[in-house]
């Protein structure tokens, strides 16, 4: 019960009326050309819900609600499989989302298998991009962090940063957060030269 309740107040009580159109029996279409409209509205219905999904999961992480977080992001997982395909680099933000979310929950062992998930999908995809590879060292570093794994962390972090200034400039906004948590390590390693340096960067 406790589950449905956070499920309905997560995700459901939001989609639900988004549900039965795509989810439901589609019309049937007699003409080429009414298929394909037919088809084209029903992937604007599934790229709607999985957007309203991933936002909401999302804005329960950034509100420190974690447990909230997790039946959204698996509602945007189970249709973005569905619209993209299992092996899709559109599912990799998400299944950071998830480790993310259960990372903070404390289920360490499901965050390390998104995190797999993520990372065998960015491996098969050797045209993704460096956005989202520094996004995956992000979510990699957060993880071992949590593992209490600090140079492993470095490094994910390191790289992290230097992806995102590969991709997007060295004054980048996007390389902060990789800064960020690299200053906040080596601060509670009372390396304060290095930590200032740091939070001097962000």
């Amino acid at each position: 019960v406790s589950h449905q309740r956070t499920d309905w107040s997560s995700i459901h009580s939001h989609i639900c009326h988004l549900l039965t159109p795509v989810l439901g029996p589609q019309p049937c279409f007699h003409s080429d050309r009414d298929r394909k409209h037919g088809k084209e509205q029903l992937l604007r219905k599934q790229e709607s819900l999985i957007a309203m999904a991933l936002s909401t999961a999302q804005g329960f992480v950034w509100a420190g609600k974690p447990l909230e977080a997790i039946p959204a992001a698996l509602q945007a997982l189970r249709f973005s499989s569905q619209v993209f395909g299992s092996g899709s680099v559109q599912l990799v933000p998400i299944y950071l989302l998830l480790a993310e979310a259960s990372t903070g929950t404390g289920q360490l062992r499901q965050a390390a298998k998104y995190l797999s998930q993520a990372q065998w999908i960015v491996l098969q995809s050797p045209d993704c991009s460096a956005a989202l590879q520094s996004k995956l060292h992000r979510g990699l570093g957060l993880f071992s962090i949590a593992e209490g794994n600090l140079d492993q962390a470095l490094y994910h972090l390191a790289n992290d940063v230097y992806l995102a200034t590969a991709e997007f400039g060295l004054n980048c906004v996007e390389a902060s957060g990789g800064y960020f948590h690299m200053a906040n390590i080596f601060f509670h390693q009372n390396k304060m030269d290095a930590a200032n340096s740091l939070y001097t960067e962000v």
